[in-house]
C-alpha cells in the first residue's frame, strides 16, 4: 500500500468515525424520548470498494402496529372507565350515600314509623320531608346524568376537532416522507414525525396502516373506512349544546361513514371516540331509564283513586310540554320523568299544606280514605308500605329484571352501575397492562439504550485511535523520505 492510499484510508476512518460518533450522539440526545427512533450508523464497502457510513433507523412494523391496536384499546377503556366513576360520583361515590335507593329505604322506614304512629304530626312531617329527599334525589341524579352526557359530547367535538388537525399534520409529515424517499435524502426524521402523529391519532381513533410505494402511508379505521389516503378524510360531528333524557346525540362521521358506539364494560371501542358515543348513547341513558322507571313507579304506587279515575297523590310530575302530569299507565312513555318528580305542595307545611293527608289518603282531593277524622288510622298507610316491597311490572328498556318490587329494582339500579363499573376496571387494568408491555416491546427495538450506545461510542473511540497510530506512522515515513531527499 502506498502512502497516499494510506492517508487516504486513514482519511476515510475519520470521516466514518466522525459521522458514526455524530448519530451516536444523537441517539444518546433523545434518551427518554418516546417519538424517537434509534439510528443505527455502520460501515459498509462501496462498489468503488470504500468504505461509507451506512445510517438506518429502527423500524419494526410489526411491534408498531401492536402498540396502535394496544394504544386504541386501553385509550377506549380509560375513557369508559373514567364516565362510570363520574356516574358513580351522582350518587355519592363508594357508599352511594345519595342514590335513589338509599333515600327510597329512608323513606320507607319513616312511613312505617309514622304507620305505627298515625297520630303524630312530626312522624307525618318526617315522612313529608324523606319523600322530598327521594324526589330531590332522582332530581339530582337524573340532571346529573344529563350533565354527563353533555360533557362526553362536548368533549367529542373536541376530540373531532383534534383528530381533524392531526390529520392535517399527519398529511404534511407524510408528503415529506415521500418526498426525501423520492430524493434519496434521510427519511428519519419525517418518519419520527409521522410516527408520533400515528400514535395520536390511535388514541382518539383505532387505526390500520398500509406503507405504499414511495413510503406513502394510508390510514384506515378498525371497520375499514378510509381515513387518510393521499389526504385527509373529513371527520364530522354537531355538538348538542342541552341534554334532557330523550335527547339523541348526533353521529361521528369519518369519510361520511358514522362511527360505530362501543358495547360492553369490556368495550369493543377502539379509541376514545367510540367510547364515549357508548357512555353518552347507551350507558347514561340506561341508567336515566332506571331513575324514570322508580319515579314512575312512586308516582304510581301513591296515587288515589275513587273507583273511576285516579290523580297523582304524594308524588307529581310535569310532562315535557310543562303541563302537570296524569297517573302514568304502564305502557305510557315517561321519559324524563325523573327530572321532574316532587312532592305535593298540599302535605309541605311551609307552602300551606297538610302532611296528615298522606294518612288520610285526601292529598289529591278526590277521596278521603279517614271522612271520620279518626287520628289513630292506619290503614292506608299501612298499605302503601306494603306496595313499595310488592311484585311490580318494569320496562325492559332499562335494563334491569322486570318484576321485581320497587325497593329490589332500586337496589339493582346501584348494582347495575357498580358491576358495570366494577368489570370495566378489571378490564381498564388489562388493557393497560398490555399497552404497557407493547411500549417496552417496540421500545426495547426501536429506542435508545444508553448502555448500548455508550459502548458502541468506546469501539469508535478505538477505531479513531488506531487511525491516529497510522497516521503517526506516515507521519514518520513521509519525514523519514524528506529526510533522505535532503
Amino acid at each position: 500500500m502506498s502512502l497516499t492510499s494510506a492517508l487516504n484510508s486513514v482519511q476515510s476512518i475519520f470521516n466514518n468515525t466522525g459521522q458514526q460518533s455524530s448519530v451516536i450522539s444523537k441517539n444518546i440526545a433523545n434518551v427518554g424520548n418516546s417519538d424517537y427512533v434509534r439510528r443505527e450508523a455502520s460501515v459498509t464497502t462501496s462498489l468503488s470498494v470504500a468504505q461509507v457510513v451506512s445510517i438506518s433507523r429502527a423500524q419494526e412494523t410489526a411491534l408498531l402496529a401492536q402498540y396502535l391496536q394496544t394504544n386504541a384499546k386501553d385509550s377506549a377503556q380509560q375513557t369508559l372507565v373514567t364516565g362510570l366513576e363520574s356516574l358513580k360520583s351522582l350518587v355519592g361515590g363508594n357508599d352511594y350515600e345519595t342514590s335513589p335507593s338509599t333515600y327510597l329505604t329512608a323513606f320507607q322506614q319513616a312511613l312505617q314509623t309514622f304507620g305505627t304512629s298515625p297520630s303524630s304530626t312530626t312522624a307525618a312531617q318526617s315522612a313529608v320531608t324523606a319523600a322530598q329527599d327521594l324526589a330531590n334525589s332522582l332530581n339530582t341524579a337524573s340532571d346529573g346524568v344529563q350533565s354527563i352526557r353533555a360533557e362526553a359530547d362536548a368533549e367529542i367535538a373536541t376530540q373531532v376537532s383534534t383528530l381533524n388537525t392531526l390529520l392535517s399534520q399527519f398529511e404534511a409529515a407524510n408528503n415529506a416522507v415521500k418526498l426525501a424517499t423520492a430524493t434519496g435524502t434521510d427519511t428519519s426524521s419525517a418518519l419520527d414525525e409521522r410516527e408520533k402523529l400515528l400514535k395520536q391519532i390511535s388514541s382518539i381513533v383505532g387505526v390500520t396502516s398500509t406503507v405504499r410505494d414511495n413510503n406513502d402511508m394510508a390510514l384506515y379505521t378498525s371497520d375499514g373506512t378510509v381515513l387518510f389516503e393521499t389526504i385527509p378524510r373529513t371527520v364530522t360531528f354537531a355538538p348538542t349544546a342541552t341534554y334532557v333524557a330523550g335527547t339523541e346525540g348526533n353521529s361521528i362521521y369519518i369519510d361520511g361513514v358514522a362511527l360505530d358506539a362501543g358495547e360492553g364494560s369490556t368495550t369493543s371501542a377502539s379509541g376514545s371516540l367510540q367510547a364515549l358515543l357508548q357512555l353518552r348513547d347507551e350507558i347514561a341513558p340506561t341508567f336515566q331509564a332506571q331513575f324514570d322507571e322508580i319515579a314512575k313507579s312512586l308516582v304510581q304506587i301513591f296515587s288515589e283513586t275513587d273507583g273511576s279515575t285516579s290523580a297523582p297523590g304524594l308524588f307529581v310530575w310535569t310532562t315535557a310540554s310543562g303541563a302537570t302530569g296524569a297517573t302514568p299507565a304502564a305502557s305510557d312513555d315517561t321519559t324524563g320523568i325523573a327530572s321532574t318528580i316532587s312532592v305535593n305542595l298540599a302535605v309541605v307545611t311551609s307552602e300551606g299544606g297538610d302532611a296528615t293527608k298522606l294518612r288520610d289518603g285526601s292529598i289529591s282531593g278526590i277521596t278521603d280514605l279517614n271522612t271520620a277524622g279518626d287520628s289513630g288510622i292506619s290503614d292506608n298507610l299501612d298499605a302503601l308500605y306494603q306496595a313499595l316491597t310488592e311484585q311490580r311490572s318494569f320496562s325492559s328498556d332499562a335494563g334491569l329484571s322486570t318484576s321485581q318490587s320497587l325497593t329490589d329494582y332500586a337496589s339493582a339500579s346501584i348494582g347495575w352501575l357498580e358491576q358495570y363499573r366494577s368489570d370495566a376496571t378489571s378490564a381498564s387494568e388489562t388493557t393497560a397492562a398490555a399497552l404497557s408491555r407493547s411500549d417496552e416491546a417496540y421500545s426495547n427495538e426501536t429506542g435508545v439504550n444508553l448502555d448500548e450506545e455508550l459502548t458502541l461510542l468506546l469501539d469508535i473511540e478505538q477505531s479513531y485511535k488506531a487511525a491516529t497510530k497510522i497516521l503517526n506512522v506516515i507521519d514518520e515515513m513521509f519525514q523519514s523520505l524528506l529526510d533522505i531527499a535532503s
